[in-house]
């Protein structure tokens, strides 16, 4: 066991959580006043919800022993047996404890992320209870197939080095299923629905922006040069993707403010799968490619009138698919002797294998996310009340105000 290693990784995890209440800001500033709480809530309480299922039973399914690739058993039910001792099997220098503690964070984001599909509109016990179910049912079991010993993707080699399946397309892609079974928001398209606070977001994307060093640097879980070069490759990709959504924003009228701090994110979505295995000038093209991707999604999701309110698919679930195939094209063992080259260094079946992750994972990810959404609201109902939508769900569902 490291010292150093262990203590890079506790720092990290740190990091991993500070995002979820960052991303709590980044969508709270972009609802109406009345729903700015609720929205806030809706990240925040997977903080608790989802820390207690991975300690019940989340981890064991994710990366227990492995049955037939596609699941984990139950032999760290409880985390029995997860300890200060190193498990081979995914970390040689930290303790088993901190590595299940890391994938934690992960875990936790992961559905808060979906919640910007359906702010402003949804019942919080439908909501509590879709979040339980989607973790078991679909987050678990494709952690298990990308990172789980014995996985059936991780045995075929597939480079997901921070979670470009596991949690942004995965994310991004629920959203799209929850958001056309959950339906518009009132008065969509037809009534105005400003953000409510801007500078909410562009702090929640600072914090976000900060917090992914502990996200994808991390995710080398060592202090070491491939979790130098991740966050080199982490802060480029940003960087590249908020200046070129800054000019697309331009040539259509001005530079928005909010579509510089959504950009940034989307630049940290795009190489998140891609983050260890490629070069700070690669990440550079990663995220200058995933801008003009994510924000022509965007405009092509609003004009077939889809309410998926806050963007997940096109921000996180579309610019995460483009950086999976872009580790395919652009992967170097020069970067991390642990991962492979791709296409363009002259392994050709990498491309194939990572398009493979993606449709696997879109399909599975949407479907799942449908069926679950379907179920919930043909029982217990998905909506509020027009009246309490109307009223805002602040009021309506937890009784306070964020403004006096």
């Amino acid at each position: 066991m490291n010292s150093g290693d262990t203590a890079w990784v506790l720092v990290c995890c740190s990091l991993v959580l500070l995002m979820t209440p960052a991303l709590a800001l980044f969508y709270g500033g972009m609802v109406r006043k009345k729903n700015l709480l609720s929205t806030l809530t809706l990240s925040f309480i997977f903080m608790a919800l989802i820390s207690v299922q991975w300690v019940l039973y989340g981890y064991s399914l994710a990366f227990g022993a492995d049955i037939k690739g596609l699941i984990g058993g139950l032999n760290y039910l409880g985390f029995i047996g997860v300890d200060a001792q190193p498990n081979g099997a995914y970390s040689q220098t930290i303790p088993h404890a901190l590595f299940a503690a890391f994938q934690m964070m992960f875990a936790i984001i992961t559905p808060a992320l979906i919640t910007g599909a359906f702010v402003e509109r949804i019942k919080f016990k439908a909501f509590l209870l879709f979040g339980l179910l989607w973790a078991t049912l679909v987050y678990d079991p494709l952690c298990h197939w990308v990172w789980g010993q014995g996985g059936w993707l991780r045995e075929l080699g597939v480079l997901d080095f921070a979670g470009g399946t596991v949690v942004h397309i995965a994310a991004g892609f629920s959203a799209l299923a929850f958001a056309m079974v959950i339906g518009p928001r009132k008065g969509y398209g037809k009534s105005p629905m400003e953000p409510n606070n801007i500078p909410l977001t562009v702090l929640g994307a600072g914090l976000l922006w900060v917090g992914w060093f502990g996200f994808n640097a991390g995710s080398a879980l060592g202090a070491n040069g491939v979790a130098v070069n991740a966050l080199l490759t982490t802060n480029t990709s940003a960087a590249a993707a908020g200046l070129v959504w800054m000019l697309l924003s331009s040539l259509d009228g001005r530079p928005s403010t909010l579509g510089i701090a959504t950009g940034m994110v989307v630049g940290l979505a795009a190489v998140t799968p891609a983050a260890g295995f490629v070069t700070p000038l690669t990440a550079m093209f990663i995220g200058a490619v995933a801008a003009p991707i994510s924000y022509y999604a965007m405009r092509m999701r609003d004009k077939r009138n889809l309410d998926e309110s806050l963007d997940v698919w096109a921000c996180h679930g579309m610019a995460s698919t483009w950086g999976m195939i872009a580790a395919g094209l652009f992967a170097t063992v020069s970067v991390n002797s642990s991962g492979a080259n791709g296409l363009f260094l002259g392994n050709t079946g990498q491309l194939g294998i990572q398009i493979l992750a993606v449709v696997v994972t879109i399909v599975f990810s949407f479907c799942s996310t449908y069926v679950i959404a379907k179920l919930l609201h043909w029982s217990i109902g998905l909506r509020v009340t027009p009246m309490e939508e109307e009223v805002g769900l602040d009021i309506s569902s937890h009784g306070e105000r964020s403004y006096s």
